[in-house]
């Protein structure tokens, strides 16, 4: 809450508006293959006439983010911002869940839907995440498993970087993601979400990229990853906001950042605070996984980012 951090309880912020409809959709995915449908089907859910944005919240190990960003920007495209995260449980990767119809609920998703010319949205991702070893190439892998890095089994190789830390895994892989580049350099990080140590493979909280596209092992430091949520809270377009009107922020920060961050946790918060400036609350949770725009304005699933989604009515 704001720029603070409070473990084991239930956060809430009530946001009323004069002007904006607001529309709540919910969704069953019965498994992960079905994320991309389902994705679709949310999407498809809501009026189009005046839709202005869409904030995504879904269970976090049972949903292929990926595939459901893909399934909603199938139908929305680059015309409606989508913004959003996956839920987590610290690191224990056991269960999680969302608020569906005043009901937890594994193997769903929901989403809020803006209307109106009133609503104002803003939005910020950023990283601080440093590469670590030389870039390799990615040459066998599907959906969200990695089972080859230059010909040799991801899990071994991925265990040789990590030396004594690989006997946590895979909660020690929070503070290991990996960076990988198309072959257009667009880069997107990705996070540990399971190892299968029969397959020496690796499950990430979304999609590999085909053989052929370049992977690199990454690492951080408190400091840098606190610039990098500053630089999430300089991307916000704040210009057309009027200082007297409220303004909302909700912060998703995947749960690897805070295992690096430590005591120093709420030091990102602050950053974030400190550009929002006077009259603006936040609220937010550790994810394992967040959704934001790319360049080109479709949603995209993103790893260990502090995603930004700002708030306020003219």
């Amino acid at each position: 809450v704001d720029e603070e951090i409070e473990e084991g309880v239930l956060a809430a912020m009530v946001l009323a508006f004069e002007k904006t409809k607001i529309e709540k959709v919910c969704v069953e995915v019965p498994h992960d293959d079905d994320s991309f449908e389902a994705g679709k089907k949310l999407a498809d859910s809501f009026e189009r006439e005046g839709l202005k944005a869409l904030f995504v919240l879904s269970d976090g190990l049972h949903i292929n983010g990926t595939k459901l960003s893909e399934g909603i920007s199938e139908v929305l495209g680059s015309d409606v911002v989508v913004t959003g995260g996956l839920a987590a449980d610290d690191n224990r990767f056991e269960h999680t869940w969302v608020l569906a119809n005043g009901v937890l609920r594994e193997h769903y998703i929901c989403a809020v839907g803006f209307y109106g010319d009133a609503i104002h949205l803003a939005y910020g991702s950023g990283g601080g995440w440093q590469e670590m070893g030389p870039e390799r190439t990615i040459t066998k892998a599907q959906d969200n498993i990695l089972y080859e890095i230059d010909g040799q089994p991801a899990l071994k190789l991925y265990k040789e970087y990590l030396g004594e830390r690989a006997e946590g895994l895979p909660a020690t892989g929070l503070l290991f993601p990996v960076k990988l580049v198309d072959e257009n350099l667009e880069s997107k990080v990705r996070t540990v979400l399971g190892i299968d140590e029969e397959a020496q493979s690796i499950i990430f909280a979304g999609d590999m990229l085909p053989p052929g596209n370049k992977i690199t092992l990454m690492m951080s430091s408190f400091i840098n990853l606190v610039e990098g949520a500053e630089d999430a809270a300089k991307q916000l377009s704040l210009q057309e906001r009027d200082e007297d009107h409220a303004l909302a922020s909700i912060a998703i920060s995947c749960v690897g950042r805070r295992l690096v961050l430590k005591q120093h946790t709420e030091d990102e918060l602050e950053a974030v605070m400190e550009i929002l400036g006077q009259g603006a609350r936040q609220i937010g949770f550790y994810s394992y996984g967040e959704i934001s725009p790319l360049r080109s304005g479709r949603c995209d699933l993103h790893n260990q980012t502090m995603t930004l989604t700002t708030l306020w009515e003219s």
